[in-house]
């Protein structure tokens, strides 16, 4: 009985352990969460950057993740490629064109979701915008590995992605001049365009925050398990 007794002490130890790292894990992306959160506002709230700002701070290695940004050039829609995403209930393909600017570099503009059956442009022709465009919206950092296992490789072969890897986007909207891109994502802003198609703003200003409650869960689970068990072993001895 003594040493069933201590297995299930030793059990009850581990199994809190867990959950309260699990909880304090939560904490800690509470925090972190709430910096975000932060940041995008003061960050929304500032007056548009230029390109060759945004271009600057990449360089020096900082952080430009939404920042307003204005940039002036022309869509090279022959080169664009397709990104799946879900939004609002709409389960589409977010449009990534090469943006042509002024001076000769290339920006990838993900230019908004277009429903997943109109991925051709011939069907929103009245969206696929011809001459010098103004494009305002967000500055966004690309991924520089997929984010988990379950996402799919991604098929430049095919033009779709299923994360967003700027180095193979690039490649597929290149035509050997990969070296004139820049080094981050603009991601259009709400503003509607012809035909209603793509529709842009999928940049995310507004982030959920449900680690506290979750931090509360595990705390919790931890507490209901202090309790069960000792009233098992208190039982066990009675």
């Amino acid at each position: 009985m003594r040493r069933s007794n201590f297995l299930i002490v030793v059990c009850m130890i581990a199994g809190i352990a867990v959950l309260c790292g699990l909880g304090m894990w939560q904490i800690n992306r509470l925090a972190w969460k709430e910096a975000l959160i932060a940041q995008i506002a003061e960050r929304s709230a500032m007056e548009p950057r230029s390109i060759s700002e945004i271009a600057n701070i990449a360089e020096q290695g900082e952080d430009f993740d939404y920042f307003k940004v204005i940039a002036t050039g022309t869509y090279d829609h022959a080169n664009e490629v397709y990104f799946y995403t879900v939004r609002k209930g709409l389960s589409g393909w977010d449009v990534y064109t090469p943006l042509v600017l002024e001076n000769g570099l290339k920006l990838v503009v993900n230019r908004g979701i277009v429903p997943y059956e109109d991925r051709d442009p011939l069907n929103r022709q009245t969206g696929q915008l011809n001459g010098l465009q103004k494009v305002k919206g967000f500055a966004r950092s690309p991924s520089n590995e997929k984010p988990n296992f379950f996402i799919p490789e991604n098929s430049p072969e095919k033009r779709e992605f299923y994360w967003r890897n700027l180095d193979q986007m690039v490649s597929v909207m290149s035509n050997q001049d990969e070296n004139k891109f820049l080094p981050f994502i603009l991601e259009a802003d709400e503003t509607p365009l012809p035909g209603g198609w793509p529709r842009g703003g999928g940049s995310l200003v507004s982030l959920p925050n449900s680690h506290f409650q979750y931090a509360l869960t595990w705390f919790g689970l931890a507490l209901a398990l202090l309790g069960v068990g000792s009233y098992f072993l208190y039982s066990r001895r009675s």
